[in-house]
């Protein structure tokens, strides 16, 4: 068995080296193969899915086997996004409702080892938090503690994925509310990061000016040494004795 592993957008595969590699030397018809990956892919236009075509190498008969699509993709589809932040610590992109997150997990289920739905909605949440998402207004750690805490059991319960007008234009306000104090955040940080480099380079020019003096001060030092090396020394200390004096001892002693 041959097993051909590809990530093609909804309804829209193409013929690939790889496929072309892999089942020209079969003999097997490249553009039927593709035209089947696109029929049985077509529910995900504008989504990237995991295909498997499965190659029998004896009888040259194949299987197309369409994965679930990654929880990034789904959340990018159901709403409306390109992509995902860059940094999702400062960049909330949206805010979803419980109601999106149980949608996604639902369609999720069978591609992950969660055992329930609330399981299920956890581990989306926290792909939500890493695109720069919050769901409710919380990140995904705020989030689960309210899930697990028992607030979202009604939606769970009733398997709620319909956000109500009403109810997402609160959570777009929300979010406006968000950015806006992340946005003042950030320029804080900003203002505190240049007032402390206005501060060191205050500081730079009076450290250079005191190190000229500081050497000045040494060498007037130095130039002190040789006037006193000529002093005799104080105290208890025995005194030099001149060359003459020495000289006229011995001669004293030979008479």
């Amino acid at each position: 068995m041959t097993k051909i592993q590809l990530i093609v957008e909804g309804g829209k595969a193409t013929p690939t080296p790889q496929i072309a590699q892999t089942l020209g030397p079969m003999k097997i018809p490249i553009n039927e193969v593709i035209s089947k990956v696109n029929e049985k892919t077509k529910a995900f236009q504008g989504i990237k899915v995991p295909v498997e075509v499965h190659v029998n190498d004896k009888d040259k008969t194949y299987d197309i086997r369409v994965g679930s699509p990654p929880v990034s993709e789904l959340i990018k589809k159901e709403l409306k996004l390109e992509k995902g932040s860059g940094t999702p610590n400062r960049e909330k992109l949206a805010n979803v409702g419980v109601e999106h997150v149980i949608k996604i997990a639902k369609q999720k289920m069978e591609g992950l080892l969660d055992k329930s739905l609330k399981a299920a909605v956890k581990t989306v949440a926290g792909t939500c938090n890493s695109m720069g998402l919050l769901i409710e207004g919380k990140t995904s750690d705020q989030f689960s503690k309210d899930l697990e805490a028992g607030k979202y059991d009604v939606e769970l319960k009733a398997e709620k994925m319909d956000v109500s007008p009403e109810k997402k234009a609160r959570l777009d306000e929300q979010l406006k509310t968000i950015q806006e104090q992340l946005k003042k955040e950030q320029e804080r940080l900003k203002a505190e990061a240049e007032a402390k480099a206005a501060a060191e380079a205050a500081e730079k020019p009076a450290v250079e000016e005191a190190a000229p003096a500081a050497e000045g001060a040494k060498e007037a030092g130095a130039e002190k040494k040789p006037a006193e090396a000529g002093k005799v020394p104080a105290g208890g200390e025995k005194k030099a004795v001149a060359p003459a004096t020495v000289e006229k001892k011995v001669l004293e002693k030979k008479k």
